[in-house]
């Protein structure tokens, strides 16, 4: 248990599967993700107490405020928490100014207008005080919804999609309002998202779940780029999962060896998989470095591949290849490379290509009976 800071286990079967386990300390935040079912926004309410769980024990700053073996079970009232919803919830008939003072329960009546304008400058609506919801757009509405929930002087704040419904402009300003906010913030902040890049920018740990249950918690890139098993990086979109086999370790250069369609390919020292093991093993796209064939003479690239491009999708300004290594009954590989390179390289359906794969982005996992697609060699 955390000394400053929220402290959550939660546990039943019926009626909402649950098996959490998470911590995020004072002027933390932390992201909930994982898709639609998962239990994110239930984790929310029962943390908020509007939602009582079978078994479980959260605790803030030391205090209890659920203990079902002591049945302790702190009203919403006394938890005191900040909660911004999907859709704001703000009053209609109430402006920008009330719709935050409402919140002031607690507050000095003489002093509510004064806090509450303070609260409005501090989300950028100066100037807009006196205006109802419903002459205000998404984003300022989602701002008014963050003052309010301010306003509480809250031990713990909650978002729970805040930015869903806004446009894509909108919501990249408010991630930059948010992380500004967040600074000054001496509290646990709890963001509930199914977008791992939103997670990525905003949060300082992410929680992965799935159907109630926490899968991984850390650090966002750590999560990304070494997830703890084949289920966590289908989630967090890793597209090159694939089956291998452990050849050997090598501690001196720390480097794990292991084999992938008759490619002997280096990978960091992940010496908790026995050589001769089978192993999935996952790399993201981002490790992955396209040739030319007159740069093959510069050293000896690391892992060099070779395979033929099955597909080639526009993104933006990328091309997404699927690339056949090994035939093309295999699992693909996926590769984005910048759009100028595929034209200037002339890559296109049938085109033999040549990359890297960097040693440093090679993650080994568990092996995965849904893999079965991607036989191992005999070693």
């Amino acid at each position: 248990m955390i000394e400053r800071g929220l402290s959550v286990s939660l546990s039943q079967v019926a009626p909402i599967p649950l098996d959490v386990k998470l911590t995020c300390a004072a002027g933390e935040l932390l992201a909930l993700v994982g898709p639609s079912g998962s239990g994110k926004s239930t984790i929310l309410r029962a943390i908020a107490g509007l939602y009582r769980v079978k078994h479980g024990r959260i605790s803030c700053n030391g205090v209890a405020w659920l203990d079902m073996g002591d049945k302790i079970n702190l009203s919403p009232q006394a938890r005191r928490i900040g909660f911004v919803v999907q859709n704001f919830a703000l009053f209609p008939h109430l402006t920008a100014l009330e719709n935050v003072m409402e919140a002031m329960t607690a507050q000095p009546v003489m002093e509510r207008a004064r806090r509450a304008r303070d609260l409005i400058a501090r989300v950028h609506l100066s100037g807009l005080e006196g205006r109802l919801p419903a002459a205000l757009s998404g984003g300022q509405q989602q701002r008014v919804a963050v003052a309010r929930a301010l306003a509480r002087e809250p031990n713990v704040l909650l978002l729970d999609e805040p930015f869903s419904a806004v446009d894509r402009a909108t919501r990249e300003r408010l991630y930059q309002e948010l992380a500004e906010l967040r600074r000054d913030l001496a509290m646990p902040v709890i963001l509930v998202t199914h977008d791992f890049d939103e997670a990525s920018l905003l949060a300082d740990r992410m929680c992965v779940l799935f159907q109630g249950k926490t899968l991984q918690v850390g650090a966002p890139d750590d999560v990304i780029t070494r997830p703890s098993s084949v289920q966590v990086a289908r989630l967090v979109g890793l597209k090159n999962v694939f089956r291998a086999g452990v050849i050997k370790h090598i501690p001196e250069r720390n480097v794990t060896v292991i084999e992938w369609r008759k490619h002997i390919l280096e990978a960091h020292l992940q010496s908790k998989f026995s050589a001769g093991a089978q192993v999935a093993w996952a790399v993201p796209q981002g490790q992955l470095v396209m040739h030319e064939s007159r740069e093959m003479h510069r050293g000896e690239p690391e892992n060099l591949v070779s395979g033929v491009v099955a597909s080639v999708a526009r993104l933006g300004d990328n091309a997404i290849l699927s690339i056949n290594v090994g035939g093309a009954k295999r699992p693909p590989l996926f590769m984005s490379v910048p759009l100028h390179v595929a034209r200037h390289n002339k890559i296109e359906m049938t085109s033999r290509v040549t990359f890297s794969m960097l040693r440093e982005g090679i993650h080994l996992m568990p092996p995965d009976k849904n893999l079965t697609a991607d036989l191992v060699m005999t070693l």
